[in-house]
């Protein structure tokens, strides 16, 4: 039979690892993580971000999207506020629809903003 303070820890250990997730969860999200932005396309500063990615990215590959909308986003804080959005925009010199483009742009704690990446999003029927 084992001694009773082997039974003492295993009570202890299965208390805490039930507890931990739960008070974990009950924090609400995870600091430094992605978090949904709410009404991006009326957030102002989200679409001023959204704006400034769309004028970088026409200066790095000589384009000419017009920005449209914020689809949605996401944002995250890391030495300033990074942003993952979904931007509608379309071709000044075309016709065709909008389409839209996947960006993750870095507004920094020195107020710069980093356009780190702007692909357009490919769509699946």
């Amino acid at each position: 039979m084992a001694p009773k303070s082997a039974h003492v820890v295993f009570v202890f250990l299965s208390l805490v690892a039930v507890a931990v997730p739960i008070l974990a969860a009950s924090r609400g999200p995870l600091i430094g993580g992605w978090q949904p932005i709410e009404n991006a396309n009326d957030n102002k500063e989200v679409v001023d971000v959204a704006k400034l990615a769309v004028e970088e990215y026409n200066k790095e590959k000589n384009r000419s999207l017009v920005f449209v909308s914020v689809v949605k986003g996401d944002s995250q804080v890391v030495a300033g506020t990074k942003y993952r959005l979904i931007i509608s925009a379309k071709d000044a010199k075309a016709t065709t629809a909008p389409s839209n483009y996947r960006a993750v742009v870095w507004s920094k704690l020195d107020k710069s903003i980093q356009l780190i990446s702007f692909e357009k999003e490919i769509t699946t029927a």
